[in-house]
């Protein structure tokens, strides 16, 4: 049993939760339904819903933010069982079976801890400012309730994939994400590029996932539960579960988890849907690739840190990295606007993805929610421009929006100097924690692996920071400023206030909310962010703990290994504050001040321009080559074989088997039952012939056969007598 304060936690709390996960699945119903019926078709009932989750969620996490020591598991599958000596409310599991299967027993429940309460905020406070951004960007589409409702069932999608206790209940629900991102990135379906990108993106995602659920077999028939708490209370007891899990089996089941965030996370090389999903609406960008459903696969690593081992954590560490170096050179290249903020969510993406990989949970999760709000802001940003083009996205035809938007200028602004990693800003402190993260691996590595691969995380996440600050202001000044270059840019307008006061809502978030993970090297103020929310599940200091953890900056340091850790974040600030005033230097020489030409460098550097604009051929790589000629092409020769030899097999077998039922059966016919019929008819002639010559008509004929019959009988009657 766990026991918390009742004056802070109870059931009530617990009641709390439920609503914040069923009131959007409600939208959902009401306005797929009867939602053209309504008023305004439905528009205010969801964003009332996601306001009221929304105030929830603020007021649990404010509870958990005033208790200092918040259980890891606040609530899970528990009820209120009474008040200890203490006064202390008792918390009882209950544990509804849901399934029970030959000994596959599941039972829901809810996991509520500090890195819960941040998702929930994160995901209800983005999810409510795209509700209020869409009723203006939205207005006057044909599916506006349509897609308030998919709105909806998104967001019950993603609360209860954090809510969720165990990984059965997160698979669940980690599909009905992708399902829901499906619906929105193909809202506009008549368009065949909208259509296209939600299968490729349903498609891409289907393969991460099928590496995920493996992973979650293996683990399942190693130690038979599927509950977080079991499961690392399992593995802290023993990490190789007394040899039916082996340390080997241990990381391919970690990769193998490891393997859906790729997917919903949008990693190398499964990483090409996310840049055509931004075929949907662009406040379903803000809300899918910025906060949401792309976030899952870094909340899902976050999670199961203490699963993976040294090695699968060096694999995850390797893949984020590349992962953020080759995504922030394409944002280089792209026209598109939401393209180059595509690019630029899964070089950010890959920067978590790697924090997590080198121990630096806590600051790949901080990472995860500053980026949250500035990139939500720079995608209704990019909205809000859009709907002042007149729905044209192509940063070539804009130019001189500065004077015309200044309030979605000033915001966007604040997101670029936010996630360039500008000092006071939160996007330096996550970065710089992330940096420092991947340096302290690099000078204390936790394996005997060669040194290259511990400072190959560091120096890729180094160049992806300079490579963010130089694209991100050349997006800057190519939309607003300088002079208009098109007739759109020239009748460009302010949006209206429905969408710019939630980007002044996440303006000031996006400078503000790294308060909540103000580290203590810096010497200021609360680091409550770094000491409670990402805290390993297992007592590290525990030895077979350890050894999940290895490389987990949350260990007991040794003396020498705590300076390292000083020192690298000392380092790794300055190395991120010269990259980073690099990139955007060069930025401004290339497009404000026009010193140096980007056309003559392309055509310098032809080769790797055009690399970068074919998006290194993963695109022609996996649709070219492989889903059109390998799967596609394979595919199509497998079911002409198919059709061919089993299905024309079947056909022509069945009708040989047809003819010579057919031929037994006319041989049945003609022999037996015509045979059977002529003969009654023979035997009725002859019957007949015989009885015609008895009727002769004369009265005295029959006298003597009546006689004759009668003696007969008599006879027969004497002789049996």
């Amino acid at each position: 049993m766990d026991s918390f304060s009742l004056s802070q936690f109870g059931a009530f709390d617990l009641a709390l939760m439920l609503v914040i996960l069923l009131l959007p699945l409600l939208s959902f119903v009401i306005l797929i339904f009867v939602g053209r019926k309504l008023p305004r078709q439905g528009d205010w009932l969801a964003t009332m819903n996601l306001s009221i989750c929304l105030g929830l969620a603020l007021l649990l996490f404010a509870k958990m933010l005033v208790h200092e020591e918040a259980p890891e598991l606040a609530f899970r599958s528990a009820a209120v069982a009474g008040v200890d000596a203490a006064g202390n409310g008792v918390i009882e599991d209950y544990n509804p079976i849901w399934v029970d299967v030959i000994g596959f027993v599941v039972k829901p429940g809810i996991l509520f801890d500090n890195l819960t309460a941040i998702m929930l905020v994160v995901v209800t406070l983005i999810s409510t400012l795209v509700h209020f951004f869409s009723i203006g960007y939205m207005h006057g589409d044909p599916r506006y309730s349509r897609y308030f409702a998919y709105l909806g069932l998104f967001t019950f999608s993603m609360i209860g994939l954090i809510l969720s206790d165990n990984l059965l209940l997160l698979y669940v629900f980690w599909e009905l994400v992708g399902v829901s991102s499906f619906l929105l990135i193909g809202f506009w379906f008549e368009k065949p590029s909208a259509a296209s990108a939600c299968v490729k993106a349903f498609i891409t995602n289907r393969v991460g996932d099928f590496g995920f659920f493996i992973g979650i077999a293996i683990l399942f028939t190693s130690f038979g539960v599927l509950g977080y708490h079991e499961l690392f209370s399992a593995l802290s007891a023993d990490p190789t579960a007394g040899g039916t899990l082996s340390a080997g089996l241990l990381t391919a089941a970690g990769v193998l988890l490891f393997m859906g965030a790729v997917g919903k996370s949008a990693q190398m090389p499964l990483h090409i849907w996310l840049p055509d999903a931004m075929e949907g609406p662009t406040p379903v960008s803000a809300l899918i690739h910025a906060a949401t459903m792309v976030a899952a696969g870094v909340y899902l690593v976050g999670r199961l840190f203490v699963v993976f081992t040294p090695e699968a954590l060096l694999v995850i560490a390797l893949i984020g990295a590349l992962t953020a170096i080759f995504a922030a050179f394409l944002g280089i290249v792209m026209h598109d606007i939401k393209k180059v903020l595509a690019y630029s969510t899964i070089s950010q993406l890959g920067y978590m993805i790697a924090a997590i990989g080198v121990g630096a949970v806590t600051a790949g999760l901080f990472h995860l929610m500053t980026h949250a709000f500035f990139k939500a802001l720079l995608f209704l940003g990019s909205g809000s421009v859009i709907y002042g083009m007149h729905h044209h996205q192509d940063m070539r035809e804009m130019g001189g929006l500065r004077k015309k938007m200044p309030i979605t200028f000033a915001c966007m602004f604040i997101a670029t100097l936010a996630i360039s990693g500008v000092p006071l800003l939160s996007g330096f402190l996550s970065k710089d924690a992330i940096l420092a993260g991947a340096l302290f691996q690099w000078m204390v590595p936790g394996s005997g692996g060669p040194a290259w691969l511990y400072a190959l995380p560091f120096v890729l996440l180094l160049m992806a920071a300079g490579v963010t600050s130089f694209y991100m202001f050349r997006l800057i000044f190519l939309t607003f400023f300088g002079e208009t270059k098109s007739e759109h840019a020239d009748h460009a307008h302010e949006s209206p206030k429905v969408m710019t006061v939630p980007l002044i809502v996440l303006a000031v978030l996006a400078i503000g909310s790294g308060g909540l993970g103000l580290t203590s090297h810096l010497g200021i103020g609360t680091h409550w962010f770094n000491d409670h929310v990402a805290a390993p599940t297992l007592d590290v200091n525990e030895p077979n703990g350890a050894f999940l953890n290895t490389r987990s900056t949350e260990l007991v340091l040794t003396e020498d290994e705590e300076h390292a850790e000083h020192s690298s974040h000392t380092i790794a600030m300055i190395c991120s504050l010269l990259v980073a005033g690099t990139g955007i230097f060069l930025a401004c020489c290339f497009y404000l001040w026009r010193k140096l030409s980007a056309a003559k460098v392309a055509a310098v550097l032809a080769p790797v321009h055009r690399t970068l604009e074919n998006k290194y051929y993963f695109d022609n790589l996996f649709v070219g080559v492989l889903s059109k000629k390998v799967i596609v092409g394979g595919l199509n020769r497998f079911l002409w074989w198919f059709d061919a030899t089993i299905i024309d097999g079947i056909v022509n077998l069945t009708a040989r088997i047809t003819r010579v039922l057919a031929a037994i059966q006319g041989l049945f016919d003609k022999i037996v039952v015509d045979g059977l019929v002529n003969l009654v008819g023979l035997v009725t002639i002859v019957w007949g012939f015989f009885a015609q010559r008895l009727q002769t008509g004369r009265i005295q004929t029959y006298l003597m056969m009546f006689l004759i019959g009668f003696v007969g009988l008599a006879a027969a009657f004497f002789l049996i007598g």
